[in-house]
């Protein structure tokens, strides 16, 4: 079974308003980092919850940053890679900020 589907969708951010002009790839926000749980498998656009993934922790890697985002109304934890539009000072924030390190 295909787990990726290549998608390619502008959407406007629920979460700050942000016009985001989508890649295929693009699945969260680059000014907030927020996402929304539409998808079970990345791409398939299945999921019934449509509730706002909240980035609760960033990761650094060797060639960017992994973003953990949790379902604010079912709980499901998902991480992405980060994109290279991606708002730099958000990334520090969520990185900072004790309530995204414990995942409160």
């Amino acid at each position: 079974m295909k787990k990726f589907t290549k998608k390619i969708e502008d959407f406007i951010c629920a979460n700050c308003g942000t016009r985001v002009v989508g890649n295929g790839y693009t699945n969260h926000c680059p000014k907030c980092l927020y996402s929304k749980h539409v998808d079970n498998n990345p791409g398939d656009r299945l999921s019934t919850c449509g509730g706002m993934m909240k980035p609760i922790s960033i990761e650094t890697t060797t060639d960017g940053f992994i973003i953990t985002h949790k379902c604010e109304k079912c709980g499901k934890i998902i991480r992405q890679h980060s994109a290279p539009d991606d708002d730099v000072n958000t990334i520090i924030s969520v990185s900072s900020n004790q309530d995204f390190i414990f995942g409160k």
